[in-house]
């Protein structure tokens, strides 16, 4: 197996001990894993004063970025016209967003490549010709490739993909972002972050029988909430962390994304030394061996962790049950002792149609393994599995191991489907049979997400989301109301047999292996290369800066849309059918906001047009207001552009002539991509004036003439009644922000200065 970037972690590892030393010396007290590698990370020299939690603003060097194709596609586009000839760090492409689940792996990927050509011919020759490395499709979900081949301890990247903290399982500081801050990084400009505060969550006790590590993540959701972890690094330690393998602390800050955290992290351990070198790099190993000591907190911190953390959480394993999230939010946690009652009161269909495992969360040896013992107690005790059933491999080298090593024919005898290494359903890639009746059903996976819609497209789908285990056991059950721990099933012979707990191991006995892992490298001197995109294409299309700001307050903006209650990445730009439009910004723009709920009328993709006075789609209107001059204005409920990092979710509204975002509070990621897009991304001092804004109303936003960090802005709602009420807006904008604001977006303020370098 290939090393990749070896010198560059050794140089890496060669200045961290000093750079944290010095850190400690800084803020006079012992620091946690994630401070030495914030502070390790520093684009400028240590400042004066330790940096503030949740307040300051800091630049950092990550060490590297990487992208899926979905988001590559909008990212490489603006990386273009950034006027570099190579990435600055090293950066990566893979294929895994655009494959279509439908049939199984073979014909799925076949139609993918055909009908996505277009989009990997781009992205390949892109990565050829700027020093990138492509994954093919089929080689493997982002997430997962990245922690078998790039992750390594003491580590920062950052991924245009919401799951880049999966990473954080082998002690990396990973960091999901829209595709401008990609470009930013790629094109040698420090990247900026909130400096996060830090939650703290010590594991007692060691994890059995049907408890996993996704149990873990699944109760910390459920104590945090959805919005729980915005702006912190969440911290794993304890003796509990060190028994769980290095792919089952992945899954756990994998999913952190869930709860809104920056990312998650473990400090270094032998769990991950075990799996740097079954992945076959010893040599990384070997190099964090030589300084153990600063790829984890200082033995202090995690002897009084209440001194050190701005909160902390304690879970004891040995007690924690297996817990089943949803539906509709992955933050809704049910101990599976309390699950089959939960759902008869709720009146949650019982039947369950579909159990789906895999993804980039759930789909490594160990958990490919413990699934396969549960499928082969089907066989042995002669059960009926009566839900349907797939399978989705993390990466070509886990499918191509789990498949010598006879799993997948397990999987295969119960009926189940194996799927192509990608995220398919997971991200709404499914094309589910008769999803399209919009009927009430019930499906469990071991994904990540499940907001309504999410894996099929159906409002009506309850998403659950448990370990793989336990969605082959409810898949095997076909019902809700069973409990795999307690309770009997019939057998075919009319028995009453009970499944026994999963088996696994962490990784294959025969170590792991692979044909073709999928990996292209690129060309050493790319500059004869030439990157084409057909004008009419409806898949690509290259992009037009944004205008600069006009130097004027936004006066009578029209309202577009007053959002109620949960307005996600993907209510603001849906995924599924849309993925082949993420090129195309022009194209995808046409789904703007048509998930959200409209506050006047309870419904969704449908606002009043003040021009027309019709209720039409939220784009239609969009467009006319921008056509008109006016431009429009977005108000929001809490946690909005909670989700995935798409930076189409602002990249959209600002096409269609959207100057302002006013909510009650953002998802992290979200606002900085509307920063980024040169929007202004406000929220309500007092978050009562949100019930003030009237379907009708023009709204201005006052004194971005004298637009500065720290000072509220007026927002003046003109009501058609010819009265006027004033309130003050809040923003997190700093000078460096306020400058990209004035230039139209930050990719317009880097075309400047790479002009004038």
């Amino acid at each position: 197996m290939k090393v990749f970037d070896l010198d560059m972690i050794r140089a890496a590892y060669a200045q961290m001990p000093a750079k944290v030393d010095a850190a400690r010396k800084l803020l006079g007290h012992p620091l946690t894993l994630a401070e030495k590698i914030l502070y390790s990370h520093l684009s400028d020299q240590l400042p004066s004063q330790p940096y503030e939690r949740g307040k300051s603003y800091v630049d950092f060097n990550p060490d590297r970025v990487a992208m899926q194709d979905a988001t590559a596609q909008m990212a490489l586009l603006q990386f273009m016209s950034a006027g570099r000839k190579k990435t600055a760090v090293p950066s990566t492409v893979h294929c895994d967003h655009l494959i279509q689940a439908k049939f199984g792996a073979e014909a799925d990927l076949k139609t993918a490549n055909d009908a996505n050509k277009e989009v990997y011919d781009f992205l390949a020759s892109v990565s050829n010709k700027y020093g990138i490395g492509f994954w093919k499709p089929g080689a493997g979900i982002i997430h997962q490739v990245v922690l078998e081949n790039y992750a390594f301890p003491g580590g920062m990247m950052i991924g245009t993909d919401s799951h880049t903290p999966n990473a954080g399982g082998l002690g990396m500081v990973a960091i999901g972002v829209g595709g401008a801050d990609a470009v930013d990084v790629m094109a040698g400009m420090p990247w900026e972050l909130k400096w996060p505060k830090l939650i703290g969550v010590k594991l007692t006790g060691k994890l059995s029988g049907w408890t996993s590590a996704k149990d873990v993540i699944l109760k910390v959701a459920g104590i945090l909430t959805v919005k729980g972890g915005t702006g912190a690094i969440v911290e794993y330690f304890g003796p509990g962390a060190n028994n769980i393998s290095c792919t089952g602390k992945g899954t756990i800050c994998n999913m952190g994304a869930e709860i809104g955290a920056t990312t998650s992290v473990f400090g270094y351990d032998e769990k991950m030394e075990e799996y740097l070198r079954g992945t076959g790099r010893d040599a990384v190993a070997d190099e964090a061996n030589k300084i153990k000591a600063y790829l984890t907190a200082d033995p202090e911190v995690y002897a009084e962790p209440e001194k050190y953390f701005d909160q902390l959480i304690e879970i004891d394993l040995s007690t924690l049950e297996p817990h089943i999230n949803g539906p509709f939010t992955p933050d809704l946690a049910t101990p599976v002792s309390q699950f089959a009652q939960v759902a008869k009161e709720k009146g949650w269909p019982l039947k369950l149609e579909v159990g789906l495992i895999g993804s980039c969360t759930n789909s490594s040896y160990e958990d490919i393994s413990r699934a396969a013992s549960v499928a082969r107690q089907a066989l042995d005790k002669k059960l009926e599995v009566k839900s349907e059933y797939t399978v989705t491999p993390g990466s070509e080298m886990v499918r191509y191991t789990v498949e010598r090593d006879g799993f997948l024919s397990i999987f295969e005898k119960i009926g189940g489907v194996v799927l192509a290494n990608a995220c398919g359903p997971c991200i709404g890639q499914w094309a589910r049979h008769n999803a399209e009746k919009g009927e009430p059903n019930s499906i469990m996976t071991s994904f990540n997400r499940n907001f309504a819609k999410r894996n099929d497209g159906n409002p009506n789908t309850h998403g659950f989301v448990a370990s793989p285990e336990i969605v082959t056991a409810y898949a095997v059950a076909g019902r809700l109301d069973f409990n795999p721990l307690t309770d009997t099933l019939i057998n075919k012979d009319g028995e009453a047999v009970k499944l026994d707990e999963p088996q696994g191991i962490d990784f294959p006995p025969q170590g792991f292996a692979v044909e073709d892992n999928g990996y292209v490298e690129p060309a050493a001197d790319g500059s004869a290369i030439e990157v084409a995109v057909d004008p009419s294409s409806t898949r690509l299309q290259l992009l037009a800066p944004f205008a600069k700001w006009h130097g004027d307050d936004f006066n009578q903006m029209h309202l577009l849309i007053k959002a109620k209650g949960k307005c996600t990445t993907d209510h603001i730009s849906m995924a599924g059918p849309w993925l082949r439009y993420r090129g195309h910004l022009e194209n995808i723009a046409q789904n703007t906001l048509t998930g959200a709920v409209n506050y006047f009328n309870e419904k969704t993709n449908s606002v009043l047009n003040q021009l027309s006075g019709q209720y039409v789609p939220v784009p239609e209107a969009a467009k006319d207001y921008r056509e008109a001059g006016t431009g429009s204005i977005v108000v929001g409920d809490e946690n909005y552009g909670e989700g995935s990092s798409r930076e189409h979710a602002a990249m959209q509204p600002r096409f269609l002539g959207v100057r302002v975002v006013l909510v009650k509070s953002f998802a992290r990621i979200h606002e900085t991509n509307l920063k980024k897009q040169g929007m202004l991304a406000l929220t309500f001092a007092d978050k009562a004036d949100y019930d003030k804004i009237r379907e009708d109303d023009r709204i201005s936003v006052l004194g971005l003439k004298e637009f500065a960090p720290g000072k509220p802005l007026t927002v003046r709602l003109h009501h058609s009644d010819g009265s006027t009420e004033d309130f003050p807006a809040n923003h997190t904008y700093n000078e460096n922000q306020i400058e990209w604001f004035r230039a139209g977006s930050a990719l317009n303020l880097i075309k400047e200065k790479q002009m004038m370098a």
